[in-house]
């Protein structure tokens, strides 16, 4: 396990280094720069540019200087904990990133949770009835769950919350405790805002996750080892907890790489229908604006979240599975 560790981590390491060059060639593609955009919104409105001003912050932040001289310097930065400045916003990336990051992780966990919770016990049950009428109603709404897209269902849900219960539920608390200290209260209020966002970006991964789990579950309860345990007199729940779903669980364990991701990238889509102030909608105004160390941060943290990810599904796929090593070659 110790060799295969440091293997993984040796390979991450030229994995990300390719990874941060890729996105920085990415991010400088687009002719110009923020100041470039910010001069062509001010022109666009009919105000004065001093050009002298933009020069001096051109240089002040090294937007003059050649493309890998500004690399060397990001990815120099970022290795220290400087993620660089967001000229949209006029503060440190570090600075801006900060409670945004803690809400998409709030959101992020809170839909895992509700994923998990509910298909679980809906594919487990579907699979063991198989073309039962229950099995074809959840099958139904597994299908309509993948159909619906997701800022369609915000919308039809922020209509029914607002009607049937007076509440609006844009945002992720009350307008009065934005920019104030954590507490009772202000968490209570992000845990009633909760409720439609989770259930929105939650219900078409819960609806894949019945379906992918109850065609696992069921290959596996065809075959030889779960007749033989039956026919030893095992009894039906230990002959189906024991090995069937354990082997079914392979494909969710695998999608960790994909998780942690998510806390970054937070369902933009739906952050921006229902004015969410997750990571999500600003990666895609920095992108919009060009603001390139705010994006490029985003890029490689997810990127980073990626690898992470895959390395811990693998050790744990290894530990859930007696089948899978972590070396190669052939077992005989």
């Amino acid at each position: 396990m110790l060799d295969y560790l440091v293997r993984r981590i040796l390979v991450m390491i030229p994995t990300l280094i390719a990874i941060s060059l890729i996105t920085f060639t990415i991010i400088q593609l687009p002719p110009g720069d923020y100041l470039t955009t910010h001069i062509e919104e001010l022109r666009s409105q009919g105000e004065a540019v001093d050009q002298s001003k933009i020069d001096f912050l051109r240089q002040q932040y090294g937007l003059d200087l050649p493309f890998h001289e500004k690399y060397l310097s990001w990815a120099w930065g970022f290795l220290h904990g400087d993620f660089g400045y967001s000229f949209e916003y006029n503060l440190p990336v570090s600075a801006v990133v900060g409670d945004r990051l803690m809400l998409s992780m709030i959101l992020s966990f809170a839909t895992v949770v509700f994923t998990w919770v509910v298909a679980f016990p809906i594919g487990v049950y579907s699979a063991t009835h198989r073309y039962s009428a229950a099995d074809h109603t959840l099958t139904f709404l597994g299908f309509l769950g993948l159909a619906t897209p997701n800022f369609l269902f915000a919308l039809v849900l922020l209509y029914f919350t607002n009607v049937l219960f007076g509440t609006s539920v844009g945002g992720l608390m009350d307008p009065k405790y934005i920019g104030q200290p954590w507490s009772l209260g202000k968490f209570g209020s992000v845990v009633e805002h909760l409720l439609v966002p989770v259930i929105v970006i939650g219900t078409s991964g819960t609806a894949g996750m019945i379906r992918r789990l109850r065609a696992n579950l069921l290959d596996e309860l065809n075959k030889l080892y779960v007749t033989t345990a039956r026919a030893k007199g095992l009894p039906p729940g230990r002959a189906l907890i024991k090995y069937p779903l354990r082997m079914a669980l392979n494909p969710f364990i695998a999608d960790i790489g994909n998780l942690l991701p998510q806390i970054v990238s937070g369902a933009a889509i739906v952050s921006v229908v229902l004015s969410l102030p997750t990571t999500g909608p600003m990666l895609l105004s920095a992108l919009q604006s060009q603001d390139m160390y705010l994006a490029g941060s985003f890029l490689m943290f997810l990127a980073m979240l990626t690898v992470i990810g895959v390395l811990l599904s693998d050790i744990a796929l290894a530990m859930l599975d007696p089948r899978i090593r972590l070396h190669g070659g052939v077992t005989r």
